[in-house]
């Protein structure tokens, strides 16, 4: 080879080494710099990880927590809707009744046959005879049952509304005694076919109240001929009433002034 023809080759000489000499350098290891090295970010796991792994003298950050959401608050409970007011007539049907036994026994029998209609039975010599005894209708019966009817106390008379709801609760049977009950609600419970067992003047008459003092000191309101009827029924002039098994009517006016003699008595269903 002349010497012209050699010095034609070196370029390519010089090209072939340097490709050789980049190539042998990109599979070189070189030294990793811990403060320039880029690590992968952690995947998150569920597995906890083992304490050996942990070194010792590593300070662990807190474990933050989240707060747990405020308890959702009740929403308020609507009050309840104002009831409407009674329709203007409703009688009830489904109630039947007996003539008293004991001259004095209105009460017992009106007892029984309120609780009838809501389906309880019970003798009525047993709850005449459970009535507790006094001289003073508001805590027992007054006389002896067999008496005339039409006295006063401390002679044969009868028995307020307290010891009767008491007895007929005692028998299992929800009731209530009332005072001072109005025509309002004493028409609200006939529409819920509650009837109610009243306190009146005889057959729903006229009467003159008149104050007695018992043996104790106590006082309570007494009139002759003291009686006691279950209501079954209204309309806009009338009350509808079963005095001794019988149904009656009688106007408002009238029913209201012998009602109201010994201050609108009841018994209610509780």
């Amino acid at each position: 080879m002349s010497f012209r023809s050699w010095l034609k080759t070196i370029p390519f000489v010089l090209i072939i080494l340097a490709v050789l000499s980049w190539g042998f350098s990109g599979f070189k290891a070189s030294p990793r710099d811990p403060a320039t090295t880029l690590t992968q970010p952690p995947v998150p796991s569920s597995r906890a990880i083992p304490a050996s792994a942990i070194p010792a003298d590593a300070t662990l950050a807190p474990i933050s927590t989240v707060a747990a959401p405020a308890p959702t608050e009740a929403m308020p409970v609507p009050s309840a809707t104002p009831s409407l007011p009674p329709p203007a007539s409703h009688f009830i049907e489904a109630i039947h009744g007996h003539h008293q036994y004991f001259p004095l026994g209105c009460e017992a029998a009106a007892a029984k046959d309120w609780a009838s209609y809501f389906g309880k039975d019970f003798n009525e010599f047993e709850f005449q005879y459970r009535l507790p005894l006094s001289d003073n209708p508001d805590f027992g019966f007054v006389g002896d049952v067999n008496s005339p009817w039409g006295q006063v106390p401390p002679y044969g008379y009868g028995v307020y509304a307290g010891p009767v709801a008491t007895l007929l609760n005692a028998y299992g049977i929800q009731a209530r005694a009332v005072k001072g009950y109005t025509l309002e609600q004493l028409k609200a419970s006939i529409a819920r076919d509650q009837p109610v067992i009243v306190w009146v003047i005889g057959n729903v008459v006229g009467g003159i109240p008149s104050i007695y003092t018992d043996s104790k000191g106590n006082k309570v309101t007494v009139a002759t001929y003291e009686h006691v009827v279950i209501v079954t029924g209204y309309n806009a002039t009338h009350i509808r009433y079963m005095n001794n098994g019988k149904f009656y009517e009688t106007p408002k006016s009238v029913f209201l002034n012998s009602w109201g003699v010994l201050g609108n008595m009841a018994i209610i269903a509780n």
